[in-house]
């Protein structure tokens, strides 16, 4: 746990001095802020219901995770630092635990700036606790496993930018199977929509706890990781 801590305290003090990584968060908080804008302050909805802004922020982290994701491995190959860290005393698992505990931090600061709008909107009216609450945990879950695909996606490339490239292009194919899958029918749209990044955030977002819902980002998260590991692994000893 001590290596893994290590590695993910130089990631986080990497976010703070890479100027990707506060266009990003600009990016963000300027983009969210503008559906919030748009949603609740122009449209004056007749309710006040946070899941507007939930499902706009969500849709924002398909451009920003693989900005902040896109440096984590594949900087180290650019660098010519990654045979220094294969071959430390840190397993490959600590390795990549420790690049996606960073990530995994700076996602939950992503959903603690966020919560600033149901702050605001909780002066103009009574919030829906329970749906507010399971809303945000949709977009905490969605957020941590849009995470661990961008991290799979640096360690394909020794280039950022292909690596973002490659982590958007992912994000987006899984993002839409929802909308593939509804020009499906029978069992085939069902199965293809079950893949889907989206699909699963339905139920939360009605305010309906769903153990499946939960379990297929959880499962998601680790696969992804798991992918990660073994292309680590693969490089190790090419």
């Amino acid at each position: 746990m001590r290596r893994i801590w290590a590695i993910c305290s130089k990631e986080l003090q990497m976010y703070f001095f890479s100027p990707v990584a506060y266009v990003a968060f600009a990016f963000y908080v300027l983009l969210s802020s503008f559906f919030f804008y748009i949603n609740f302050v122009n449209g004056q909805p007749p309710i006040v219901d946070a899941r507007s802004v939930v499902g706009n922020t969500t849709f924002v982290y398909l451009f920003i995770i693989p900005l902040l994701t896109m440096r984590l491995i594949a900087d180290e190959f650019r660098q010519g630092t990654d045979e220094l860290l294969l071959t430390s005393p840190a397993g490959i698992g600590e390795i990549v635990m420790g690049k996606y505990l960073s990530a995994f931090i700076v996602q939950v600061g992503l959903v603690g700036i966020s919560l600033i709008y149901p702050l605001i909107m909780s002066a103009f009216g009574t919030l829906d606790k329970p749906v507010m609450w399971l809303s945000y945990l949709s977009m905490f879950l969605l957020g941590c496993a849009m995470m661990a695909i961008g991290l799979f996606a640096s360690s394909l490339s020794n280039n950022q930018m292909v690596a973002g490239i490659s982590g958007f292009v992912i994000l987006l194919m899984l993002w839409l199977l929802d909308w593939v899958s509804g020009g499906m029918t029978g069992k085939l749209k069902d199965y293809v929509g079950q893949f889907s990044l989206t699909s699963h955030l339905t139920n939360l977002q009605k305010g309906v706890l769903h153990g499946g819902d939960i379990l297929f980002y959880i499962t998601l998260t680790a696969v992804f990781l798991v992918l990660c590991i073994q292309v680590l692994e693969r490089k190790r000893w090419r």
